[in-house]
């Protein structure tokens, strides 16, 4: 970088430039040039306000909004020549806009700092990802709550430790996923509430001497109000590490849903096939059909996770206000955005597109004696037996099926009666995966009735987003 580059940069009080280690560490432009929009637009609303309070005039605002619309089209075309040597975005719009409008372009800068400059298009980029998320997840609960009323019938294995616990119903473990992303939703809203304030104005990081109206560009950028105290304004990244954590918890259920969609494909279980649109072929073993979305949805949290402890790790140990570590926020945040954005998409997709195999589901909901807490309940309910009691009678006559490789429901009622003399044939109308699941009406249980009463509640939420 020549000595005429840096002095442009920083004046008088550096007699040469940083030598070719120290541009390569501190130009930040090869990625915060991502910010080009927000930065503009910042821009755009600083200097109006500065033309509408008297501090720069009417002319120069005006040479001032059309340069940086003009250079706004360039970058979207292609055709700005972006410089290292000039470190980031900011400075880089800077000098193209002295080139294009002349001396005007260095009254842009009055009354403010980089300092909340970059804070406030850092926030805008921020909060634009998380409502571009917010419309997302509202169109992956959609996707969620039809699938789970096209199966509200369809009986499966439920699990726990991935061993078969009790039958459940396709539809319900649709809307246990439709529960975590509307958790996700209202993490993402609650984000997007708190910052929902404007930094600009907050300047370096003790505010600024000149008559600026913080209010009229807050709401000019589309923000609730401006930050309430400079030295918070500057240095505060919670915004980015709010992103970060709704990002990857939201990422975390994605991850687990693409976790079910790899095993239930497999022949092992063969519960759903993805298309075409969302598997690969092996390159020498014809008959693969590889899960690969699903295998990369799975992948994906675990950037976002890295990013998640790499902020909080810059963050941990700075000082008010200002310090270049902040410079290492972006990256991660960017690459969180990204990934969460494929992941979401990539999981509504596959969602819609799951063809399930409803035989192989209910074969398997009653593999692994998954009616056997049935069974206790009878005991309890039409025998008076005390709870435990029922179990250790119901965990005799599992071994009695096991020793004979058949189902509960192929037990001889004497042989029932053997092992306790109340059991009757009534017994066997608890012991189909359908009796199960239709006997499962508590508040938030399996039965397809409950499973049709809370799609009917998501159906009225769903609506309401519009």
């Amino acid at each position: 970088m020549s000595q005429t580059t840096s002095n442009e940069m920083w004046g008088g009080r550096f007699a040469s430039g940083p030598d070719a280690i120290m541009e390569e560490i501190n130009a930040s432009i090869d990625f915060d040039k991502r910010l080009y929009e927000e930065d503009i637009a910042g821009s755009k609303a600083h200097a109006v306000m500065l033309a509408d309070r008297g501090i720069i005039s009417a002319e120069d605002c005006d040479k001032i909004v059309k340069g940086l619309e003009s250079i706004r089209v360039e970058i979207a075309e292609g055709r700005f020549a972006f410089s290292r040597a000039r470190e980031d975005i900011h400075m880089n719009i800077e000098a193209r806009l002295a080139e294009l409008i002349g001396p005007a372009a260095g009254r842009l800068h009055t009354a403010r700092s980089r300092n909340d400059q970059v804070a406030v298009d850092f926030r805008l980029h921020v909060k634009t990802a998380l409502q571009r998320f917010e419309a997302g997840l509202v169109e992956f609960l959609r996707a969620l709550v039809d699938k789970a009323e096209a199966h509200a019938d369809t009986v499966m294995p439920g699990f726990t430790h991935l061993q078969v616990a009790q039958p459940v119903t396709f539809g319900h473990h649709c809307l246990a996923y439709a529960e975590m992303a509307a958790r996700d939703l209202g993490r993402c809203r609650d984000a997007l509430e708190r910052m929902d304030e404007c930094p600009l104005g907050a300047a370096a990081l003790a505010g600024t001497g000149f008559p600026i109206d913080r209010h009229q560009t807050a709401a000019a950028l589309g923000f609730r109000e401006p930050t309430r105290n400079s030295l918070d304004t500057v240095s505060d990244r919670d915004f980015a590490l709010e992103f970060l954590s709704f990002a990857a918890i939201a990422g975390t259920h994605l991850s687990r849903l693409a976790e079910e969609i790899v095993i239930w494909s497999t022949p092992q279980f063969g519960f759903v096939r993805l298309s075409d649109a969302f598997s690969t072929g092996s390159s020498i073993m014809p008959q693969k059909r590889n899960p690969d979305a699903a295998e990369l949805v799975r992948a994906k949290p675990g950037r976002i996770n890295g990013a998640l402890i790499s902020l909080l790790t810059v963050m941990k140990g700075l000082p008010l206000t200002y310090s270049k570590d902040m410079q290492e926020d972006k990256e991660q945040v960017f690459d969180a955005i990204d990934s969460l954005q494929l992941a979401l998409a990539a999981a509504t997709g596959m969602v819609r597109d799951l063809v399930v195999d409803v035989e192989a589901m209910r074969k398997a909901a009653g593999h692994g004696f998954s009616t056997a807490t049935d069974l206790a309940d009878w005991l309890v309910r039409e025998a008076g037996l005390p709870f435990r009691e029922a179990h250790h009678v119901t965990g005799r006559a599992v071994s009695m099926a096991e020793e004979r490789r058949i189902g509960l429901a192929d037990l001889p009622l004497d042989d029932l009666k053997s092992l306790n003399p109340a059991i009757t044939e009534d017994v066997f109308s608890v012991l189909t995966v359908e009796a199960s699941v239709a006997s499962r009406k508590s508040f938030g249980g399996t039965a397809p009735d409950n499973v049709r009463a809370q799609i009917a509640v998501w159906r009225e939420r769903l609506d309401l987003e519009g």
